[in-house]
């Protein structure tokens, strides 16, 4: 795997550099820099806000095919103690989009110096985490000038060895929406609640309706989660609460169960008003519609697979997991896939290690489908 120690060496560069959603300035310098080293005869380099749009021109194309990595890190502390570790304070990438970049970097140097039949566009998509970056690159007008007709992605799979492909036809991740519910009362001094509207009792209340929803609302041979992962509010521990917000994450597996998820939601809410004489306000942030993988072309992907001598691929089971990648392949034939890093510890973990053999593996394999479909 030693031709694919240069891309292993930008991931670690990448790793060292995370940055959150539109924020990724270095990042895309980064890349500008390299795709501005390769010879310039085929490609085609256009940025977008903090990502960037690059075109491979094939040698007699007849078609665009789309390949997508996001480019966004976490607010997470790391703790991996790598020589390599995030030199940005509190941010890490923690869901693997380094590996993404240098991937989607390996597959554009080897188009670039064999060129296959077709057009590639490889997207360096920002802001994944949040506040979501697929939907708004879709409607730019370098998009629309170099829409593609399939389109594909890769995310990492801590819980899958080197070597292994896992994915699916039709859905794959669910529909997910953030959760922001903030409620204002009447604050005042321990000793006197009677004058007071409580609002650290009110979200208390709220956090234990709101989990009767999934249980009593939701068809139960469908599936959703409402996860509240952070509670604030009051300021000190003699002074009642004045204000209070729950920050949290919806995930349904259907559209229909999102609709009704949110609807009862909006429901508790005002009874918590009511019942509590406050006010309330529900934002649901970013929104990430689910990713369905389009039958043919996931099905003709996984056959390529499978004809892999050293790739083992997995059938696997739609996940919770949310992914902005879905807004593009809600109207392009497409797909998504699990590629298996094997690390103790998952994504969104501060001491997320991925293997980096996966990186040479995943460049050749992605390289070849390529060129397969090309033919």
């Amino acid at each position: 795997m030693t031709q694919y120690e240069t891309f292993i060496k930008i991931r670690r560069e990448l790793h060292q550099i995370p940055e959150i959603g539109y924020k990724e300035f270095k990042t895309q310098t980064y890349l500008l820099n390299y795709l501005q080293s390769l010879p310039s005869e085929r490609i085609d380099i256009r940025p977008w806000r903090t990502g960037v749009f690059v075109k491979v021109h094939g040698t007699n194309s007849s078609k665009i095919i789309g390949y997508r990595a996001d480019i966004d890190g976490l607010p997470i502390s790391e703790e991996t103690n790598l020589p390599f570790q995030s030199i940005h304070e509190g941010y890490m990438h923690a869901c693997g989009h380094d590996f993404h970049m240098s991937i989607a970097l390996g597959v554009l140097t080897k188009l670039v110096n064999d060129p296959i039949k077709d057009d590639v566009l490889f997207m360096f998509q920002p802001a994944e985490e949040g506040p979501g970056g697929a939907e708004p690159m879709l409607m730019s007008d370098i998009f629309l000038n170099w829409k593609p007709d399939l389109i594909m992605a890769l995310h990492i799979a801590p819980e899958y060895p080197v070597g292994t492909i896992a994915t699916k036809e039709g859905l794959l991740f669910a529909n997910t929406s953030e959760l922001f519910i903030d409620l204002t009362g009447k604050g005042g001094h321990a000793a006197y609640p009677h004058n007071t509207n409580d609002m650290v009792v009110a979200a208390c209340s709220l956090v234990t309706q709101l989990q009767s929803i999934v249980s009593r609302n939701v068809d139960p041979l469908d599936s959703a989660v409402i996860t509240i992962g952070k509670i604030t509010g009051g300021t000190v521990q003699n002074i009642i609460a004045e204000k209070a917000r729950l920050e949290g994450t919806i995930r349904t597996l259907s559209v229909e169960s999102m609709d009704k998820v949110k609807e009862r939601i909006e429901a508790i809410v005002k009874g918590v008003e009511i019942g509590y004489s406050c006010q309330t306000l529900i934002d649901y942030g970013s929104m990430y519609y689910q990713v369905y993988n389009h039958e043919v072309s996931t099905r003709e992907f996984m056959e390529f697979v499978q004809n892999q001598t050293d790739i083992h691929l997995i059938e696997c089971k739609e996940a919770m997991t949310g992914e902005d990648f879905g807004y593009m392949i809600k109207d392009i034939p497409g797909f998504m896939f699990w590629l298996g890093v094997d690390s103790e510890y998952g994504l969104h973990h501060s001491k997320l290690t991925p293997n980096e053999e996966a990186i040479g593996k995943a460049i050749e394999l992605i390289s070849g489908y390529l060129n397969w479909k090309s033919k």
